[in-house]
């Protein structure tokens, strides 16, 4: 795809008709997402608000899974949504809520750290499971339940015991970190570190970067980066709860993807498909990646058909040759 076809679809979804110029153009515009994305998504808003300065745009940040139940348990509208996991848009809102997800950005898991962290001097990416496990470090991590950060914690638990050839280590960082420094999503526990409450914590490689954070570079047989790491991020799995109450899915470890979509109950759909071409545009890519997240690009679905008209040229089908 030419940048040349990327840019005028997104500005064929800006033109919502031909006699309306940007200034007439007005609304609000909800957008729930993931608390990793809040960084970029406020830039990409920001640029479409010098394109239309009179459509107010509120963002609200949570847990993917929790951003997704907002929609389908709790019936809250919202114009675009987006998600640290596209599995999350899959599982819980595809069908009855949303008809596609665009999978757009990927990520990476590193260990977070302050100067003032213990033993901050000795970490390295050989040795963080001895550092963790010693008596006076605490370390946070997010909610497997409620936010994709917390069950890739998990496989990344499990598949460092393999790396590292230390039986019975993921148990024992579970079992270490308890339920005190867990937290909703894993931006919540920003302020626990930058505090000193806790030494460490498990997050995205784009969100430490954003905040300034000191990290540790896992293995890529460990972090969740590498496609070519699928078949073994997958012997890693973690149980969590699913659309209905008492109901569970497991979750096998697989490279991050983060996913968007504009859900069946949009009350701004114009304006949702204009921000969404804007995301996935050169301009929107360059922002995810000034961010610290790399891009897909273009950006890949399952559900080709289903995407609106000025979507599809900046998308294509998966398994079409990117």
């Amino acid at each position: 795809m030419t940048i040349f076809l990327a840019a005028f679809a997104f500005f064929v979804g800006l033109a919502f008709s031909r006699d309306r110029g940007s200034k007439d153009v007005r609304g609000e515009l909800i957008i729930f997402h993931a608390g990793s994305l809040s960084v970029p998504f406020r830039e990409v808003s920001k640029k479409f608000n010098e394109i239309y300065p009179d459509v107010s745009i509120k963002a609200e940040a949570a847990g993917s899974r929790d951003t997704a139940r907002k929609v389908s348990d709790l019936g809250r509208y919202c114009d675009v949504l987006g998600s640290a996991d596209y599995e999350v848009i899959d599982n819980l809102l595809i069908p009855q809520h949303a008809t596609f997800s665009i999978r757009f950005a990927a990520n990476e898991m590193v260990i977070a750290y302050t100067k003032q962290s213990r033993q901050c001097a000795l970490i390295n990416a050989e040795n963080w499971p001895d550092v963790l496990l010693s008596e006076n470090v605490a370390f946070g991590r997010s909610d497997p339940n409620r936010d994709p950060c917390g069950y890739r914690t998990e496989m990344t638990f499990q598949l460092a015991e393999k790396h590292y050839e230390m039986p019975g280590l993921a148990n024992r960082l579970i079992e270490k970190g308890g339920r005190k420094y867990i937290r909703p999503k894993e931006t919540d526990l920003l302020a626990l570190l930058e505090a000193g409450e806790i030494d460490y914590l498990f997050i995205y490689r784009s969100v430490a970067t954003q905040h300034g954070l000191e990290f540790i570079l896992l293995p890529d047989a460990v972090n969740l980066k590498l496609f070519e790491q699928k078949d073994l991020y997958a012997t890693a799995s973690v149980r969590v709860t699913g659309r209905q109450p008492g109901e569970f899915i497991e979750r096998k470890g697989a490279p991050m993807v983060y996913g968007v979509t504009i859900p069946i109950n949009c009350r701004h759909r114009e304006l949702a498909e204009a921000w969404v071409a804007l995301l996935l545009s050169p301009t929107g890519q360059k922002i995810m990646e000034r961010s610290g997240q790399p891009v897909i690009a273009p950006a890949l679905t399952a559900q080709y058909d289903e995407l609106p008209d000025v979507l599809k040229p900046l998308c294509k089908p998966m398994g079409e040759a990117r």
